[in-house]
């Protein structure tokens, strides 16, 4: 299976690392337009940097596209995309009991309503031209909920909720709209919780991680951690003319975490 993205305009937020830098990196290496997002333009530039031996049809947005101004700066600049892929989000543990509402609004703020206003933004502009992608990167904590984050996993289940009902939509428009839902994940982030302070043993890393999947998620059947890359492979079919008979799905990468068939 060959996939182009030639002549398409991609957007992957929050992509200066992890699944959305790896996402970036498979929309260049298949021919597309890509603009990379971070909050800082230092980790824009660099990304961008990087990510030139791929391919040069490059750009960035520095800017914190969880909040209403920081979306609103992204369209001024970059009015139209074909494919949105809404990666942006932030994590953390924290008891119920002790999670303020501040803290609620701020991972909702970022995890949900910066997908739902770039969508609003975009989609329609998709439509009118017969053609778009909208994914959002979830998680399998949006079906297991995790007890230490409640929060988190509210967040990462209403994402599922949006992008079912706008699939629906946006129906016979030639715009699709699912949702990835990776599992345990080798992120740079995860890969610096694990590793040794001052150490680069990177089979080292890979060892902790397969023994944090063992104590943290038992049901996984491939009893380790996947990489960024395999997310990426996910996020990109389902962004291809190949997937257009798929929408309104919630397409897992989770190692088989999620006690389900179907």
């Amino acid at each position: 299976m060959q996939l182009d993205f030639s002549n398409r305009r991609v957007l992957v937020t929050a992509s200066t690392g992890g699944i959305g830098f790896a996402a970036a990196r498979g929309f260049l290496a298949a021919g597309a337009q890509v603009v990379i997002n971070g909050r800082h333009a230092s980790g824009v530039d660099r990304a961008i940097e990087q990510l030139r031996p791929v391919g040069t049809d490059i750009s960035g947005f520095a800017g914190d596209l969880g909040t209403a101004a920081g979306c609103a700066g992204l369209v001024e600049v970059y009015p139209a995309f074909d494919i949105v892929i809404n990666n942006l989000g932030v994590y953390g543990p924290q008891d119920f009991f002790d999670t303020p509402d501040d803290e609620w609004e701020r991972f909702f703020q970022t995890n949900v309503m910066s997908g739902v206003r770039l969508s609003r933004a975009y989609a329609q502009g998709m439509a009118a031209r017969g053609w778009g992608r909208v994914v959002f990167v979830s998680s399998e904590s949006a079906i297991n909920i995790p007890a230490d984050m409640i929060h988190y996993g509210f967040t990462k289940t209403a994402q599922l909720a949006i992008s079912r009902g706008l699939a629906k939509r946006l129906a016979g428009t030639g715009v699709t709209v699912n949702a990835v839902v990776p599992g345990p994940t080798l992120s740079d982030g995860v890969a610096r919780m694990l590793q040794p302070e001052g150490t680069s043993d990177k089979e080292g890393v890979e060892r902790l991680a397969a023994d944090f999947v063992a104590t943290h998620h038992s049901s996984s059947i491939i009893q380790r951690v996947a990489t960024v890359e395999k997310v990426a492979n996910m996020i990109l079919y389902v962004s291809s003319a190949q997937a257009s008979a798929t929408t309104g799905a919630a397409l897992r990468v989770d190692g088989g975490v999620v006690e389900s068939i179907f």
